[in-house]
């Protein structure tokens, strides 16, 4: 992924109103972002823990979505996989909720989806972050095919916010 400047990540919203975009949290340590190792970047507001955004690059342009998250502090003790990377936690995949884009979101509609809670699954498929033993299962996909599957996973929940 190219990296992204605080002003094009602002822009991306598909699902807030560019007021709400231009007061949210983004993170200040963009230039550090492991970008060459990254699908998505994703981060929870520090001011604002029940609220998380993930950007990416789509069709050549940035898209970015708001989401709705429970605080990092309430997690089931259970295993849970994530939908997009595969990755499984025992209490480190949230339900993350996006307002669709549009009139459909203005009504209240909602898609959601099963996601690491600390949205970094880009790393855990490369193996960049360590999930904890079990956390990945044994596959025969390379890590091509694995970031690839992570890559159309998180096209097709943009298409739902987007639809």
């Amino acid at each position: 992924m190219k990296p992204l400047t605080e002003q094009e990540i602002r822009a991306a919203f598909v699902n807030c109103t560019k007021g709400e975009a231009k007061r949210l949290s983004v993170p200040r340590d963009l230039a550090e972002r492991p970008w060459g190792n990254l699908d998505f970047l994703g981060w929870r507001d520090p001011q604002a823990p029940g609220r998380a955004y993930l950007a990416t690059e789509l069709d050549g342009r940035p898209v970015a979505l708001a989401l709705r998250c429970p605080s990092a502090t309430s997690s089931q003790m259970r295993r849970s996989m994530c939908s997009m990377c595969m990755t499984t936690h025992t209490g480190g995949v949230s339900l993350m909720v996006a307002a669709k884009a549009g009139k459909a979101g203005q009504q209240g509609n909602s898609v959601g989806v099963y996601i690491c809670g600390d949205l970094a699954c880009p790393l855990y498929v490369r193996g960049k972050k360590d999930a904890g033993v079990g956390a990945r299962l044994p596959e025969s996909l390379t890590l091509d095919e694995k970031i690839q599957r992570t890559v159309v996973n998180l096209a097709a929940f943009i298409a739902k916010v987007t639809a």
